[in-house]
């Protein structure tokens, strides 16, 4: 992929950024016009650590976190802010008082599910769901209903960047949002303007990463 890439710096901390990349990208509910690489921020320890840091600031006030959900390749940050949430006093009601760090499994299908291993640490604990990326909050409202399902309690959500600011009536809190990138836009698949001005698709995009749309069409 040959487009500029340009760095969107945190008004939180000025020491790391969003790397960005303008075009046309399709993911898997909405094509976009921008490509928002988090690689560094999600296995880049000091990074990692920094993000965790901000977001433990939305839950100061909060009473309890006994689990917290991580979506997009998130676990490295989910630990740090474990540590931090940890560090301000907040309270967790497991027998250890420490908090854990789980990811669901997805099926081929796209169905979230908890293994029997893993149910305890979600039936009736208070939790925290962390995501990568928020556009069109599909994969939030899956990871909700998924949470729920297995009985348990959404404390809150955070998003590291989030085009939207609420799902289902739950907020989202997230380090960047479109302020941080005002023309930032999402289509529907068949609602595209990208598509209609005949702009093609540079890259498939989702929470791993980029392939280019050539090579994609050539390993399909």
């Amino acid at each position: 992929m040959q487009n500029k890439e340009i760095k969107l710096y945190s008004h939180f901390n000025h020491k790391f950024a969003l790397r960005v990349t303008e075009g046309h990208f399709a993911t898997t509910h909405s094509h976009i016009n921008y490509y928002i690489d988090m690689t560094t921020l999600k296995v880049r320890q000091s990074e990692a650590r920094s993000i965790a840091k901000i977001i433990s600031k939305e839950y100061i006030t909060s009473t309890y976190v006994d689990t917290i959900v991580c979506m997009d390749g998130c676990d490295i940050i989910g630990a740090y802010l474990a540590e931090e949430l940890n560090s301000v006093g907040i309270m967790s009601m497991n027998q250890h008082q420490t908090i854990y760090i789980i990811t669901p499994e997805v099926k081929t299908n796209g169905q979230l599910i908890f293994r029997d291993n893993i149910q305890p640490m979600v039936r009736g604990k208070h939790i925290l769901l962390l995501v990568a990326s928020t556009t069109t909050g599909k994969t939030i409202q899956k990871s909700l209903e998924c949470i729920e399902y297995y009985g348990g309690i959404i404390s809150g959500i955070s998003s590291i960047f989030s085009a939207i600011d609420s799902v289902d009536g739950r907020p989202i809190h997230s380090v960047f949002t479109t302020k941080d990138l005002p023309d930032y836009k999402m289509y529907q698949h068949d609602e595209c303007e990208l598509c209609k001005r005949g702009e093609k698709i540079d890259a498939i995009v989702n929470s791993y990463g980029f392939t280019s749309y050539k090579d994609h069409v050539k390993e399909s």
